[in-house]
């Protein structure tokens, strides 16, 4: 059967350069959607380019990477579905609660506010950049050890040292101390409408093994649209880690992603 040729946007999350979407993108170009994966704000075209430039993507938060989504979004010619990992799949719930979308698809989203786990393995995950309140205001870079307890811990050392070594760019700090205080914020850039009933379907999916988005996060994440009427569902794959969308398991999550697609008429 064929599938609508609606647009699908896919977000990137920290650290990782939009182009590690390549491989679901030429999916979804096969599967007749129409696919783009732009970078945030300040990211250069290749990963080489934006590691060497990374006050071109220092300090732009949160309110700062939807406004650039929402802006791409209005170009495309119908209302797209929206794809995020990790701060991308954040940016994809307050989208889709702005109903920029016909539905979002949120991976290992970071947590929004009114979510209050914070695990400890999801602590040191981001010690990098909390190790220094500076980097607030900068982009900072993970090494191959820290990319492994983050993003790699569920595949091989030799995987994600090869992951680390081809996807990995500097991020933003600013998003990350946004999270931390959104509970503490009553405007906080990390509030999503999760009460909207008249959203599209929201997919939250969830690694077992995610260090930096442990499942209670995203559990936690699930509640908070206990009041709201729209689909939202929940996915897991229990020995998946963060790097689930672009290790060498990728293509099984994004066939869960098509056949939630296909089971809505997406």
């Amino acid at each position: 059967m064929s599938r609508p040729s609606r647009p699908v946007v896919f977000i990137h999350g920290l650290w990782l350069h939009p182009s590690s979407w390549t491989p679901w993108v030429e999916l979804f170009q096969e599967r007749g959607y129409q696919p783009v994966a732009p970078g945030w704000p300040g990211v250069a075209e290749s990963v080489e380019l934006s590691r060497a430039a990374p006050d071109s993507i220092a300090g732009h938060g949160i309110d700062d990477v939807v406004a650039h989504y929402a802006q791409i979004i209005e170009k495309l010619p119908q209302p797209p579905i929206l794809i995020g990992h990790s701060f991308g799949g954040m940016i994809a719930e307050k989208l889709l609660g702005q109903n920029r979308a016909a539905a979002g698809i949120a991976i290992d989203a970071a947590q929004i506010k009114g979510v209050r786990p914070l695990p400890l393995s999801s602590l040191r995950s981001t010690f990098p950049v909390f190790s220094n309140p500076a980097n607030k205001h900068r982009a900072v870079s993970l090494t191959a050890e820290q990319f492994r307890f983050a993003f790699g811990n569920a595949v091989s050392e030799r995987e994600s040292a090869e992951l680390h070594e081809r996807w990995t760019i500097p991020a933003p700090g600013k998003p990350l101390f946004e999270a931390a205080v959104a509970n503490f914020s009553p405007h906080s850039p990390a509030k999503v409408d999760t009460d909207n009933t008249d959203r599209g379907p929201l997919l939250l999916i969830m690694g077992g093994k995610d260090h930096t988005v442990p499942t209670a996060i995203t559990k936690a994440t699930l509640k908070q649209y206990r009041d709201s009427d729209a689909v939202t569902d929940l996915i897991e794959f229990p020995d998946r880690g963060h790097s689930l969308t672009i290790d060498s398991g990728w293509r099984e999550v994004a066939d869960a992603c098509l056949d939630w697609l296909t089971k809505y008429d997406l």
